[in-house]
């Protein structure tokens, strides 16, 4: 009997170690997700002499702490030792990145818990930004600039930043960049300090523009699709409902995303009601 009654003592305390461990994970993802800069996206209209512009990479967001390499929302990326080794011991901001349209292949091999060192051969870590550095970002460009070449790791990379001196040039420059594969430019205001959160200092321009939301429903096909998924019904963080019904295979209408899921979508304009036009399903967000 006191054997039965310890042991479930026991079990109540390991389980009760095991909820804080994880409301601390929680809490510390939902803090680092909260330090860092998150674009907007580009209207037209503004000055944009007043930007640094960059190319948009389509990598893995990852912040280095000095130590340890985070996602946006704080779980920690398992990188090979080997990759990390000589990094400055200073926090640092930025993309890790396998090419132009090789996003899948680079997630694949960035989410393992336990790496492949040969999946990781090919990535740079990219830095744009220095967490709660002083000064302008102009200043903290070449701060960074200074920072990677000190470093001298072949796959530690500054972002190049460039002006342009009207908007016809920038559209100019995207469709060149977007026509050699690239996702798209960054505008980072050139006189703005580090500052965290959503925010109009940082945009994103794109010939088509993604978001995310949950799924929230699902919509029965019919015809070819009879028996599968037809769409989803999915919401924005703003409350915004609508149905993504383009974009998947026929492997994610047999089995789409789960009510709940985070998904990401693709679409090129929004409706006076915020609703986007042309939705198309990207993917899953899987950090």
């Amino acid at each position: 009997m006191l054997t039965t009654i310890l042991s479930a003592i026991f079990l109540l305390f390991f389980t009760a170690q095991i909820i804080a461990k994880q409301n601390h994970a929680d809490y510390k993802a939902a803090q680092k997700s909260s330090e860092i800069l998150l674009a907007k996206v580009y209207q037209s209209g503004i000055d944009v002499r007043e930007y640094l512009v960059s190319e948009k990479f389509d990598g893995v967001r990852a912040v280095w702490d000095g130590n340890a390499l985070y996602t946006r929302t704080g779980t920690l990326i398992a990188a090979p030792a080997w990759f990390t080794k000589g990094f400055p011991k200073v926090p640092l901001d930025g993309e890790l990145w396998l090419a132009r349209g090789q996003f899948d292949v680079l997630s694949g091999a960035v989410r393992k818990d336990n790496p492949i060192d040969q999946e990781w051969h090919g990535i740079s870590y990219l830095v744009f930004e220095l967490p709660n550095a002083a000064g302008t970002f102009e200043m903290r460009a070449k701060r960074i600039t200074e920072i990677v070449n000190g470093a001298n790791i072949t796959h530690l990379k500054a972002v190049t930043q460039f002006r342009v001196k009207d908007e016809a040039a920038l559209k100019r420059k995207l469709n060149q960049m977007v026509a050699a594969g690239a996702e798209g430019l960054m505008l980072h205001k050139a006189d703005a300090p580090y500052i965290t959160g959503r925010s109009d200092v940082l945009l994103k321009f794109k010939l088509l523009y993604d978001a995310e939301a949950t799924v929230v429903g699902h919509t029965a096909g019919r015809g070819k699709y009879k028996g599968k998924l037809g769409a989803l019904l999915v919401e924005t963080p703003d409350g915004i409902r609508f149905k993504l019904g383009t974009g998947f295979s026929d492997a994610q209408r047999e089995n789409p995303p789960k009510i709940g899921s985070l998904v990401t979508y693709t679409y090129r304009d929004k409706t006076p009601n915020g609703k986007p036009k042309f939705a198309s399903f990207l993917r899953v967000r899987n950090e």
